[in-house]
């Protein structure tokens, strides 16, 4: 039987890479603990035969991703999963069905203006087009909105950074969900303010709107995990994400072993 070595970070999601790493193990694959010296001196190499799947820090996932040297590795195109490559094809999905990308700092000298031109006035929802998301999303009174809101300074120094605005929505119970080509695997409700996972109570239209999703738009990439909220009575669309770095809250890790492993073993090298 092909093994596929899962390296992780485990420190970033304490709470479900304890039930990840046990599915893991049952499933007869490997385990390497990630080390912070690897991202000062070199990444390790791997038999070229053996899959290698990644699972930890945003960052990290896309470094690996830019250095190719594990496959299929992170699952984190960056530019794939930027707001603006897939927006566009999502739209009927969408949770912000009026939208508009600009420079931050272009956003800031003329907010008054932006907001109008997507049906804002006293505040708007502001969130890096970026999946590497070197701020939170959030939600701005427009004659606030400046470098220091927007966290400059921090992970970031760029003041032309592409943000996305769009106008606030009242969301209710949010859920993430597994997608492996083409498939939704698995999912679980989530507390988007603790970013915990939570009871996903009555899911069965979010995880129908996860399948039309999923099963309709050409994907980022093979393997990711996309996120669906409650509107009113509707459900909607809130995001696509690499997989390599997000958290898989109470998600069935079996299940998610066990495609994302049969599918890295299937297209290894």
């Amino acid at each position: 039987m092909t093994t596929v070595t899962w390296i992780l970070e485990s420190g970033v999601f304490p709470n479900s890479h304890d039930a990840l790493r046990k599915a893991i193990v049952a499933a007869g694959h490997r385990i390497v603990e990630s080390s912070d010296e690897w991202w000062l001196e070199e990444l390790p190499k791997f038999d070229q035969e053996t899959p290698v799947v990644f699972h930890g820090s945003l960052g990290n996932a896309a470094a690996i991703e830019m250095n190719a040297i594990w496959f299929p590795g992170s699952f984190c195109p960056v530019h794939e999963f930027s707001c603006t490559a897939w927006y566009p094809r999502a739209s009927q999905w969408l949770l912000h069905r009026d939208w508009k990308c600009l420079p931050a700092n272009e956003l800031i000298a003329h907010a008054a203006d932006v907001a109008a031109e997507i049906g804002c006035k006293d505040r708007m929802f502001v969130r890096p087009n970026s999946p590497l998301k070197p701020f939170s999303g959030r939600v701005l009174d427009v004659p606030s909105i400046s470098l220091k809101t927007l966290d400059h300074g921090f992970y970031y120094e760029d003041e032309t950074l592409p943000v996305v605005v769009a106008p606030v929505v009242d969301v209710g119970r949010e859920w993430r969900f597994v997608v492996v080509e083409g498939h939704v695997v698995v999912g679980s409700g989530y507390d988007a303010e603790t970013r915990l996972g939570a009871a996903s109570g009555r899911d069965v239209e979010a995880r129908e709107l996860a399948v039309e999703v999923a099963s309709s738009m050409t994907p980022p990439c093979p393997v990711y995990v996309l996120d669906i909220c409650q509107v009113d009575d509707e459900h909607r669309l809130i995001e696509l994400n690499p997989f390599g770095g997000a958290d898989l809250y109470n998600c069935d890790s079996k299940a998610i072993v066990e495609a994302v492993s049969e599918y890295a073993m299937r297209n290894s090298r």
